[in-house]
């Protein structure tokens, strides 16, 4: 009989023997494991495409063919069929982490009422984050002015089908060729994200404090003079309770130059050079639909205007805005916006023939509807009084309503 020491020597050895046996295994199946493949993310990676589509008809119960709105849609009035408003498809990407980049192209300008379907590029442009999470940003290319809320809003996401005569007047398309510099803490960058993607009607992001140098002309025109206009902008969003408030004030300054291809023969221009001082202040007040919104601006300046009795283009003053009430309703997956908007604007538009004169005083009472979330439809009917004058129509006020549709496809 085996003592108990050799059995405890051979309990010892067993032991052992099972642990390397372990240890062999497990070393086998470590070396058999395939090793995870690293993959190098390209810059190209980050980039992503989207956009969208608008088609209009503005014809239905019109009570006057010849109201109509240049800067607003060219299908407003006679000979107006089915029109297609915009054709966006945008391109943009996070390239690297301070380095973001943004085209747009609109596949379907209209030179003229005559001439649809042009090809012109919107924006380009690109940021340069200062810091690691890009709370200083330096916006360098062709991109939105900012100044005014609703024209920094897209007009994938605003309710109305065009924007205010009384802030667009500033900038033609909203967007010029410049520098920016825009400032937001990393909380602020994204509530103006969620503001967009919420479908809460959001301008997107430029900054709780932006400011900057543009040439003044417009987007997709020469600078023409050695005067850069100069733009700045603080606005602040901020919750109560369950509601979100944003407020802002903005400005800019510059000399702008009309366009002598833009000029009536026989205006007798009041300044030789064309050079016409182009200043403007503009407050905004937004209360976001949580359900219930209200949204208003109003802005003063100076600037080109025609004047009808003389036959001249004059620096004159400039005042309007608008109010806007609208509620957002959700039901099964759906949303629909009532909304009524008045707008007001007396003073010049310096981008239309001879500085045009308007006075322009327009309710609009509309439905947006989004029944697919890929797909929205806006019924909007209008009861307009404008007048608007240059030196080929001294004379020219026009009453009507209408009944005007949108369909929008976003991708």
């Amino acid at each position: 009989m085996k003592s108990k020491y050799q059995i405890t020597a051979l309990l010892i050895i067993l032991m052992a023997l099972n642990t390397n046996a372990q240890t062999d295994t497990l070393k086998t199946t470590t070396e058999n494991k395939p090793l995870p493949i690293k993959i190098d993310k390209k810059w190209y990676d980050n980039i992503g495409i989207r956009g969208y589509t608008q088609v209009r008809y503005n014809r239905l119960l019109e009570t006057n063919e010849n109201l109509g709105c240049e800067q607003c849609d060219r299908s407003w009035g006679k000979d107006g069929g089915f029109f297609l408003r915009r054709m966006r498809v945008i391109l943009y990407g996070q390239i690297s982490k301070q380095v973001y980049f943004y085209i747009q192209p609109d596949l379907a300008s209209s030179a003229s009422s005559e001439r649809l379907h042009f090809a012109q590029l919107r924006d380009a442009y690109f940021d340069i984050g200062l810091d690691k999470d890009n709370e200083y940003r330096i916006r360098i290319g062709q991109s939105k002015i900012p100044y005014g809320f609703e024209n920094m809003q897209s007009s994938q996401n605003r309710i109305p089908l065009d924007r205010n005569d009384a802030l667009n007047s500033a900038v033609a398309n909203e967007r010029d060729l410049g520098v920016f510099f825009y400032w937001a803490p990393k909380k602020y960058r994204e509530l103006f994200s969620e503001l967009v993607k919420s479908g809460l009607k959001g301008s997107g992001d430029y900054g709780i404090v932006g400011f900057g140098a543009f040439n003044g002309q417009a987007a997709n025109n020469p600078e023409a003079n050695n005067d850069p206009h100069v733009v700045a902008r603080v606005t602040y969003p901020f919750k109560v309770k369950n509601q979100i408030i944003e407020a802002g004030i903005q400005g800019y300054t510059g000399q702008y130059v009309l366009s002598k291809a833009n000029l009536s023969t026989g205006v007798l221009n009041a300044n030789e050079d064309l050079n016409y001082l182009d200043q403007r202040i503009a407050a905004s007040f937004i209360l976001y639909p949580k359900p219930f919104g209200f949204q208003t601006e109003y802005n003063i300046g100076k600037g080109p205007e025609f004047n009808p009795t003389t036959s001249t283009i004059e620096n004159s003053s400039l005042e309007g805005g608008y109010a806007q009430i609208m509620y957002k309703l959700d039901f099964k997956e759906q949303t629909l916006i009532p909304f009524t908007r008045y707008q007001y604007y007396d003073g010049g538009k310096k981008h239309e023939r001879d500085a045009r004169s308007y006075k322009v005083n327009d309710l609009e009472i509309g439905l947006e509807w989004q029944p697919l979330k890929n797909f929205e439809l806006v019924a909007n009917y209008t009861i307009s009084k404008r007048r608007y004058e240059d030196f080929l129509k001294p004379v020219n006020l026009q009453e009507g309503n209408l009944l005007r549709l949108q369909a929008q496809l976003n991708f």
